[in-house]
């Protein structure tokens, strides 16, 4: 990490974007374009993000740092509008004009309610870029279905399925990851259509959906199935096809992967490396045909085996023979680890109490773009005044009614 401030992509210096985001998956798009020096007002009711006071929600105390909330609306201005209230709503569209962007992750129908229709937004600003971010899209019965990712990213989508247990127990997944991926797939679509709308002068609708994300990630499976009419689930480590794209634990119970996907390339290594050289003359685990069907014995003697030693031991000897393999790090370890931070993935920012802490980057970075420390969360209406005050005063152009 640099010391130095980032100054934004010149080319998103004068984009301007207004959400109307709650929870994950739209604020989260517009926290990177943020990150890349956008102008990204974030709309508020006066109770504000419900993400706000998450940890409330589940049973915790309602003054709890948030540094979640941090992550997905560091660097944005907060305005608070009541959208019920007519005159409110007219700054809102307002807004609009002076905008090259408008995200919003609010149901179908509660966009309808406050005249936001998508196609009709876009019909009164046609220069706008449009993003929606649904749980099951723009149409189809359960437009308005309430969605979180665990329902629409990874259950409905198949992805909980396929990841089940042998038992059958789907996957119980950790908070904001189909959100994430889901805003991802937002920041895509948003930054093509806006250089379709710099050629052009014109906006359009851009649509995400948290299911339609989850059946791509889960993509290969699902062509599997539409291909060749079946597609098998999730397997127990001891019975896995692939013995050398397995988890073991060593044996001060850390776990780790090997990571040898071509295993015919990789078996005579790791055998070497774990100091059973001898395993390569037995016709029963020296090919990949041959470990794949005798998956569950070859499992078995590698666990054994690996059992023996720490794995700091192990680490030694996988690099020292060139052995594919990647530890299973706690969260802890990750915010440790050195090739993530000497890679800008973390970054210095600071709560909503003002503390300092250790904040995660976007995935993406751009090398004449240093990685400095980033600006707080706003605070609830902590630019109402400022950003009205811009649009009294004429202080930002508004953008042209009409393509050119």
């Amino acid at each position: 990490m640099t010391e130095a401030t980032p100054t934004g992509l010149s080319s998103l210096a004068e984009l301007r974007v207004i959400e109307l985001g709650v929870w994950v998956a739209a604020p989260s798009a517009a926290a990177i374009l943020a990150d890349w020096g956008a102008d990204v007002i974030k709309v508020e009711s006066p109770t504000g993000d419900p993400m706000r006071k998450v940890f409330a929600s589940i049973g915790f105390s309602d003054d709890v740092a948030n540094p979640t909330f941090a992550l997905d609306n560091r660097g944005k201005r907060s305005v608070v509008l009541n959208l019920r209230d007519g005159a409110d709503r007219g700054k809102l569209e307002e807004l609009l004009a002076t905008a090259d962007v408008f995200i919003s992750n609010l149901r179908p129908d509660a966009l309808d309610g406050l005249d936001l229709e998508a196609e009709a937004t876009v019909s009164r600003h046609p220069h706008l870029v449009y993003c929606s971010v649904s749980g099951y899209g723009l149409r189809g019965e359960d437009r308005n279905r309430s969605a979180y990712d665990v329902g629409a990213f990874w259950a409905r989508s198949g992805l909980s399925s396929q990841l089940a247990d042998s038992e059958g127990v789907p996957l119980n997944v950790r908070g904001g990851i189909g959100d994430h991926i889901s805003g991802l797939a937002a920041l895509a679509g948003i930054l093509g259509a806006v250089i379709e709308q710099r050629h052009t002068g014109r906006g359009r609708v851009v649509e995400v959906s948290l299911l339609r994300t989850g059946a791509y990630i889960l993509g290969w499976d699902l062509s599997l199935q539409s291909g060749l009419g079946k597609v098998s689930g999730s397997e127990p480590r001891h019975s896995i096809q692939t013995p050398l794209m397995n988890s073991y634990k060593a044996s001060d119970g850390r776990w780790f992967f090997f990571t040898g996907l071509e295993a015919g390339r990789h078996i005579e290594g790791i055998y070497r490396a774990l100091g059973h050289s001898e395993l390569m003359a037995d016709p029963r685990f020296s090919s990949a045909s041959a470990l794949r069907k005798n998956r569950t014995e070859v499992i078995a003697i590698l666990d054994q085996i690996i059992a023996q030693e720490p794995i700091a031991v192990w680490a030694e000897r996988f690099d020292r023979e060139g052995v594919w393999w990647a530890p299973v790090q706690g969260p802890a370890e990750v915010l440790a680890d050195p090739q993530l931070r000497i890679n800008d993935g973390l970054l210095e920012s600071e709560d909503d109490s003002g503390q300092t802490l250790l904040a995660v980057n976007s995935p993406i970075s751009f090398s004449d773009l240093p990685v400095g420390r980033a600006p707080a969360a706003p605070r609830l209406g902590e630019h109402t005044e400022e950003v009205l005050a811009e649009l009294a005063e004429g202080r930002v152009a508004k953008r042209r009614s009409s393509a050119s």
